[in-house]
């Protein structure tokens, strides 16, 4: 079991820049594969980008290629999601998830565990 808190949402416009980080509890991080989701308004949830336990593979969904990096500091318990260029289309709460599974996942019911979410907005 491990317990999730995303930080760093928030406010920027249009091609501006922002740092999701998603701080994990307990001393066995590298036990977890972990991925990013989110929710816009009106949307179900989405997968976004995942990474697998040692951080040596990485995948991302198309619209965020090339602008969202998703990475992991283990000695951290900490998995990031850095995100430029962004787009109001990324305007949602975004989510991280943690997955027991040994490889990366994709789908929400791959994912035991999940933040309670942060907001980011995108103003056009």
């Amino acid at each position: 079991q491990v317990q999730l808190v995303e930080s760093g949402g928030g406010l920027v416009q249009a091609g501006g820049s922002l740092r999701l980080s998603c701080a994990a509890s307990g001393r066995t991080f590298t036990t977890y594969g972990m991925g990013w989701f989110r929710q816009g308004p009106g949307k179900e949830r989405e997968f976004v980008a995942a990474i697998s336990r040692l951080g040596l593979t990485t995948s991302h969904v198309d619209s965020v290629k090339g602008r969202f990096t998703i990475s992991r500091d283990n000695a951290k318990n900490t998995v990031y999601l850095q995100m430029n260029n962004l787009k109001p289309e990324d305007t949602a709460v975004y989510y991280c998830a943690a997955t027991v599974k040994v490889r990366i996942g994709y789908d929400i019911p791959e994912y035991a565990y999940w933040g309670q979410g942060t907001q980011v907005t995108v103003s056009s």
